[in-house]
């Protein structure tokens, strides 16, 4: 089986980090799929994906020493994925990666042939959802809003709707999942 990078975006709210860990969950056994674990600027807190926490300092000096195969700044956040988290491509396993829609086009101009996921949700359930957190202002809230509004995914990616209940959209990706693996 031929390994396939695998990446996963969408805008705040849609529930990517939610997914995946249900993907964790769920996944067949035949799906030969690696979740790449970040490096992050930012503390681990209960609830949140697991990651590499790093400081600024410690962040660039990674960077600098060439660690990270995939790197981008979001939301006052550095994140990066080293080198080693993609070693299981080589092995024909699948790896999934927790992307920025922002540093789509740097990724796919390392890794062309990488599949994308556009996790996505109406802009109801978005602001809802963003509102609920609480981290940020109400006018934060729309403008990230705005944003999901504007951006257009590319008319290869496999989109996910996860307006709903999370099982619905962790059965939408396992079965494009599935069909890739087809190909």
């Amino acid at each position: 089986m031929k390994g396939k990078l695998v990446y996963v975006m969408g805008p705040s709210g849609a529930g990517k980090d939610s997914l995946i860990a249900w993907l964790k969950d769920h996944l067949p056994p035949h799906l030969p799929l690696h979740l790449a674990r970040r490096t992050i600027t930012r503390p681990i807190r209960h609830g949140d994906e697991q990651h590499h926490s790093v400081s600024e300092q410690a962040f660039a000096l990674l960077h600098q020493a060439q660690a990270f195969a995939l790197d981008w700044q979001a939301n006052g956040l550095r994140y990066g994925v080293r080198h080693d988290e993609l070693a299981p491509l080589h092995r024909g396993k699948w790896v999934l990666i927790n992307g920025s829609r922002a540093y789509l086009p740097q990724a796919v101009a390392k890794f062309p042939h990488l599949t994308v996921v556009h996790v996505t949700a109406s802009l109801d359930v978005l602001r809802q959802r963003l509102l609920a957190r609480g981290r940020e202002t109400p006018e934060m809230v729309e403008a990230r809003v705005r944003r999901a509004l504007v951006f257009r995914a590319p008319a290869h990616a496999i989109e996910v709707r996860n307006d709903g209940h999370l099982a619905e959209a962790g059965a939408q990706l396992v079965a494009a999942f599935e069909r890739l693996r087809q190909v």
